[in-house]
């Protein structure tokens, strides 16, 4: 794309964003949206909330963004993301739709009355995102790297540097961009406090091998340390596997030759599925298979299938939690 298109694109979506300021008077004709559930209740902020005027700087992956006052219509472009904002308390005006769901994931869509949909992570909606007006764009370098420069001419823009690793570090930024980092810092420590209580009741079974297996409609993968579930797990200071225990996301494109490295005290497993039903299909193929029901953690009765929004789609502080709530139920009570 030349510089001459994309300047052109910025300021068509300026002007879209103008137009939209400057024709309120049409809403009673329907020529608007109706105003959105967090839009009528976002006057009903704290008094220091309220009066924040001041603006503050953030540096992020794409360099320093000012932001005029708390923000309070906000479009999140990770899932992950909003389950941050969620968690502190904060409904967005626009989101991304979940990798599953219709169109969000289960365990958040009783929080996403009202918030319209902007596309997905991979692909979003610029026009969407414009008509909104938000004061407020979170996003990351990995997935929207191409759009910045367009998504910062619609409102100041935060983005993430990476999606793999702790998801701590940007669920820090996000608090951060949000101006409420001392409530992210009490959800941080109310986690921090969780995965420590886990690994002093799992006593001698902190040594417990964990292995962790996902299905997909063209492909299993065997998780490894540097995936949303294995930095939890690290946490926790549980085993791995010694197949597992590499500083990697995970193996992919794993054939039956490697089902031995699967294998563990305990199996975690968890499916990807797609409309057609595959990843169902590739699940019992797989752990009907003889080689899959000779794993000692199989015959031992110690293979769990969990959900993949939790174990690792959704990637975000909610998620986390209910993971350590999947691992406090298996392992505390085998």
């Amino acid at each position: 794309m030349t510089k001459k298109i994309v300047l052109g694109l910025i300021a068509l979506l300026v002007s879209v964003v103008l137009f939209a300021c400057g024709s309120s008077e049409n809403t009673a004709n329907g020529e608007e949206p109706e105003v959105n559930a967090q839009e009528e209740t976002s006057s009903e902020t704290t008094e220091e909330e309220s009066t924040s005027t001041e603006s503050y700087e953030i540096e992020h992956a794409m360099g320093t963004t000012t932001i005029e006052g708390t923000p309070k219509k906000i479009v999140v472009l990770t899932n992950h993301g909003t389950e941050a904002l969620l968690s502190l308390g904060i409904t967005p005006v626009g989101a991304v739709q979940s990798w599953t769901g219709d169109p969000w994931y289960d365990h958040i869509s009783d929080q996403m009355e009202g918030v319209e949909v902007v596309g997905v992570e991979s692909n979003i909606n610029l026009e969407a995102i414009a008509a909104l007006k938000p004061d407020l764009i979170l996003g990351n370098k990995m997935r929207q790297e191409e759009q910045y420069e367009a998504l910062s001419a619609i409102a100041p823009t935060v983005f993430e540097e990476t999606l793999r690793g702790d998801w701590k570090i940007n669920f820090e930024l996000i608090a951060k961009a949000v101006n409420k980092e001392e409530k992210g810092q009490e959800i941080l420590d109310a986690y921090n406090e969780r995965v420590n209580n886990l690994t002093a009741n799992l006593g001698d079974k902190i040594d417990t091998e964990v292995s962790m297996v996902r299905f997909m409609p063209n492909d299993v993968r065997i998780y490894h340390k540097d995936s949303f579930s294995g930095v939890i797990l690290q946490e926790i200071g549980l085993a791995r596997p010694e197949a597992q225990d590499v500083d990697d996301f995970a193996a992919k494109g794993v054939t039956k030759e490697r089902i031995n490295e699967m294998d563990g005290d305990v199996v975690f497993y968890f499916t990807y599925e797609n409309e057609k039903g595959e990843g169902k299909q590739v699940q019992d193929e797989w752990i009907n298979d003889p080689l899959w029901n000779n794993l000692s953690a199989v015959k031992a009765g110690k293979a769990y299938e969990v959900s993949d929004t939790i174990w690792n789609t959704a990637g975000g502080v909610i998620a986390a939690n209910l993971m350590l709530d999947d691992l406090e139920d298996k392992l505390l009570t085998e």
